[in-house]
C-alpha cells in the first residue's frame, strides 16, 4: 500500500493531528458570549469536524448570522494555545515515516493557525508542501487546493497520487483531482454516515498492514 503511490497529501487537523476537547469548547464559549447564543456540545462538534454539511446552513438553522460568526471566530481564536492543545495522532506519524517520496498536507486549517502547530509539534520538515485552502484557491472539495499542493511537489507531469482525510470534503477534492482518496474515521458514530472512498481504514495501521477496505467511488460534481 505505502509503495503503491509516487505522492501522498494529507489533510491536517482531524487526521494527522488533533486537539484536545477543550480548545474548541472554551473557543465557542468565547464566540457565544459575542454573539448571545449558547452553543451545545453537539453544535461544536457539528461546526469544528464538518460533520453537518455547510458551516453557514447550520449557523442560519441555529439562528445564528454566519456574517457575524466567523468574524467573531477567527478574533477569538488564539494560534498559540491552540498548537500547545494539539497532538499527533501516533499512527500518522507512524504511516509518514513509512513514505519515501514526495509528501504534502492541504488544509483547511489557515496559515496563521497551521504554521505554529507545524513548528510546536516539530512536523513541518515532514512535508514537501503546505496548502492553505482560501477563498481565493478554493476550498476542498475543490481541486484547485490540491492541484496546487501537487504543483508545490513538482509531481504534476505523472505519478499516481492519493490523499488522506477524515471528512467527504478530503475525498471528494482527491477524485476531483484525479487522486485515490482515503477516508480514516476518527469520529466512529458521532459522524452519523458513512463516507465512501477508494480506501476506508479506522487508522493509518490498517493501510501498513492491509486490512483496508475499499468502496467504489461516487461521481463528484
Amino acid at each position: 500500500m505505502v509503495s503503491e503511490y509516487d505522492y501522498w497529501l494529507f489533510d491536517l487537523d482531524g487526521t494527522v493531528v488533533d486537539i484536545e476537547w477543550s480548545y474548541p469548547r472554551e473557543t465557542f464559549d468565547r464566540v457565544g458570549d459575542r454573539l448571545g447564543h449558547r452553543f451545545s456540545d453537539r453544535q461544536v462538534e457539528l461546526l469544528w469536524h464538518g460533520f453537518g454539511g455547510s458551516r453557514d446552513d447550520l449557523l442560519v438553522e441555529w439562528g445564528v448570522d454566519p456574517e457575524a460568526f466567523w468574524p467573531a471566530f477567527h478574533d477569538v481564536e488564539s494560534p498559540e494555545r491552540r498548537a500547545e492543545e494539539t497532538y499527533v495522532h501516533e499512527d500518522a506519524a507512524r504511516f509518514i515515516s513509512r513514505l519515501d517520496c514526495p509528501v504534502g498536507v492541504v488544509t483547511h486549517c489557515q496559515r496563521f493557525l497551521t504554521d505554529p502547530i507545524l513548528d510546536h509539534l516539530d512536523i513541518r520538515d515532514w512535508f514537501d508542501a503546505v496548502v492553505c485552502c482560501s477563498e481565493e484557491l478554493g476550498w476542498k472539495p475543490d481541486p484547485a487546493p490540491v492541484e496546487r499542493a501537487i504543483g508545490d511537489l513538482d509531481v504534476d507531469d505523472g505519478g499516481r497520487g492519493a490523499l488522506a482525510g477524515d471528512g467527504a470534503n478530503d475525498v471528494g477534492a482527491a477524485w476531483n483531482a484525479g487522486l485515490d482518496g482515503v477516508h480514516v474515521e476518527r469520529h466512529g458514530d458521532r459522524r452519523g454516515h458513512c463516507v465512501l472512498g477508494d480506501y476506508r481504514v479506522q487508522s493509518f495501521d490498517d493501510l501498513l498492514s492491509g486490512a483496508a477496505s475499499g468502496s467504489a467511488p461516487p461521481s463528484v460534481d
